[in-house]
């Protein structure tokens, strides 16, 4: 049994009251987000809207401890490098790295560099958008804020892109649906 069927079959256990809240664990949940959490919530036989709130709720709140804590750990990485590089300065003292730092130094630069070109290309409204198609917008969340984007411009553009994958997928599966039955 798969964590979809898992959800599914626990949605359809608990007591009405419960459910929804079910359906948001689920969206707290990478690949699963809201979309997915609004779709177990109506397969589980939720209302859709309920179904859809439920999931959006989870699937940000996630969102937002993630890149409040991505954010606060860039800014305190940011803090200590100038202070290293300050001391070192100081001391008249230069810096050395190994091969092996040098070597993940230049795959994490050319990963950062691919996220950088989209990041520039789509800005953070096409990244936030569009990063669902290809990652999980925990992830998404993460890596904008870890780039020093603002928290605030973050939550919002991650706010409208999971409103809005949510609410098309509610549409589509309460649609499908509607149309079998």
């Amino acid at each position: 049994m798969n964590l979809i069927e898992t959800f599914q079959d626990l949605v359809a256990q608990v007591p009405e009251l419960v459910q929804p809240l079910i359906v948001a664990l689920a969206g707290a949940i990478p690949f699963i987000e809201g979309e997915g959490a609004a779709a177990i919530g109506i397969v589980g036989g939720i209302h859709p809207v309920i179904a859809a709130i439920a999931a959006i709720i989870g699937n940000f709140l996630c969102v937002a401890i993630l890149v409040i804590a991505s954010s606060g750990a860039r800014q305190a990485i940011v803090t200590r490098r100038a202070q290293s590089r300050d001391a070192a300065l100081a001391a008249g003292g230069t810096t050395t790295t190994t091969t092996t730092e040098a070597d993940e130094s230049e795959r994490k630069t050319a990963r950062r560099q691919k996220f950088h070109s989209a990041l520039n290309r789509y800005g953070v409204p096409g990244v936030s958008l569009l990063g669902p198609l290809l990652l999980p917008t925990q992830f998404t969340a993460t890596m904008l804020a870890a780039t020093g984007v603002g928290k605030v411009r973050v939550l919002v553009w991650q706010a409208i892109a999971i409103i809005g994958w949510t609410t098309v997928i509610t549409l589509i599966i309460t649609g499908a649906l509607a149309a079998i039955l």
